[in-house]
C-alpha cells in the first residue's frame, strides 16, 4: 500500500493515470502530453508499474500502458473502511 500512496503523491503520475483512464497509450504518446524529458516519463511509469497502478504490454515495437482499475478499486475499498 505504501508504494501506491508514494506513486499517487506526484502530480505528474496522477496526470498519467488520468490519461490512461481515457485510453491505453505508449510511453511516447504519454510523453507528448508533458513538457518533461522522456527519461523522466519512463521513471514515472516505472513507479506506477511497481505500485501495480498500471500494466504494460508489448505490441510490436511499442509498449502500451493501461490503467489497472482493480488496484484502484482495492485502494478505494480500503479508504472507505475508515468511513463510519
Amino acid at each position: 500500500m505504501n508504494s501506491i500512496f508514494k506513486a499517487l503523491n506526484d502530480g505528474t503520475r496522477r496526470e498519467i493515470l488520468e490519461l490512461l483512464k481515457v485510453k491505453d497509450l505508449s510511453a511516447g504518446e504519454i510523453a507528448d502530453y508533458f513538457n518533461i524529458s522522456k527519461p523522466s516519463i519512463s521513471h514515472h511509469l516505472d513507479i506506477l508499474k511497481r505500485a501495480d497502478l498500471i500494466s504494460s504490454e508489448k505490441k510490436g515495437q511499442f509498449i502500451i500502458y493501461s490503467l489497472n482499475t482493480t488496484i484502484m478499486e482495492d485502494v478505494l475499498k480500503w479508504i472507505l473502511t475508515f468511513k463510519k
